[in-house]
């Protein structure tokens, strides 16, 4: 009878290193630290720049974190604020692969083509990480040569949904990773008049409540609309534990709403900045 392999429960945030200490102090690993902060707006374009350095082990540094960011800079409010949002912000880790997507992304000179070569590649690495914090179940194989091999295999009822229109950009993605899944959509935009998130259309799977679900939006900004449309995924039944944020740029301040609105939901994405790109979905399908 196979069992369910829990799942891990927080990943290594990014762009932690380790304290350099001195020769009779030996760096060991600590417990994982969260980029992120509070703030009711983000910043104009170039108002501060991310906390690139967090101590992996803050016992080493007297129970602070570095910050090496210059004076002045913070990610609305600096490290201190490292811990509000809590372990279901999970950010990839940080390595200079990553990073040159996201330069590339954010740059205004870069080419339509090379923008979605880059969008593509990190939507990819986003959707095998949300895949990997879906359950498994360990099951037995038989090699081509007879020898039995103990693996794992996902659980079966997982979809995904994507937000329109940005959204739809990452449904390649997940499909290149699960060639059957199925995908739900739903549209949201602002009420001209209130300037609030509304609901215009949705259509998932008849039995999404049973599901596990993937929710694709690749910039959170202010958190509103995943907020709505997390909504309208409890009207269809589906519990807030279950749900998954795969994202690719979120703001410290749109992810802690939709925490604070849903503490059970988990957020993945692979960078916590005040200024989040939002000409991402203009610039993927060509509207800029």
């Amino acid at each position: 009878m196979a069992k369910e392999l829990r799942c891990p429960d927080a990943m290594p945030c990014h762009n932690q290193e380790v304290n350099s200490v001195s020769s009779l102090e030996q760096p060991r690993r600590g417990d994982v630290i969260p980029d992120h902060a509070g703030g009711n707006l983000a910043p104009a374009e170039g108002a501060s720049q991310p906390c690139r350095d967090t101590s992996l082990d803050s016992d080493s540094n007297g129970g602070r974190s570095n910050c090496d960011a210059p004076p002045g800079d913070s990610l609305l409010g600096g490290c201190e604020l490292s811990g509000q949002i809590g372990a279901q912000l999970k950010l990839l880790p940080m390595n200079d692969q990553i990073r040159e997507l996201q330069t590339i992304i954010r740059d205004k000179t870069a080419s339509r083509g090379d923008f979605m070569f880059s969008a593509d590649r990190l939507i990819r690495l986003v959707v095998e990480e949300g895949l990997n914090q879906l359950p498994y179940k360990e099951c037995m194989v038989t090699t081509p040569t007879g020898y039995k091999y103990e693996g794992v295999k996902f659980e079966k009822g997982n979809c995904g949904v994507s937000i329109m229109r940005s959204g739809e950009a990452m449904e390649q993605g997940l499909r290149d990773c699960c060639r059957s899944i199925r995908i739900g959509k739903i549209l949201i935009q602002s009420d001209e008049e209130t300037q609030r998130a509304k609901v215009y259309y949705a259509k998932f799977p008849p039995d999404i409540y049973r599901r596990k679900v993937l929710l694709m939006y690749p910039i959170l900004s202010t958190g509103n609309t995943v907020i709505e449309a997390v909504k309208v995924l409890i009207e269809h039944g589906v519990q807030p534990n279950v749900i998954i944020v795969l994202s690719l740029f979120s703001t410290p301040h749109g992810a802690k709403s939709i925490i604070q609105e849903f503490p059970e939901i988990t957020i993945l994405t692979t960078e916590l900045h005040p200024v989040a790109p939002t000409h991402f979905g203009q610039k993927y399908f060509g509207t800029d």
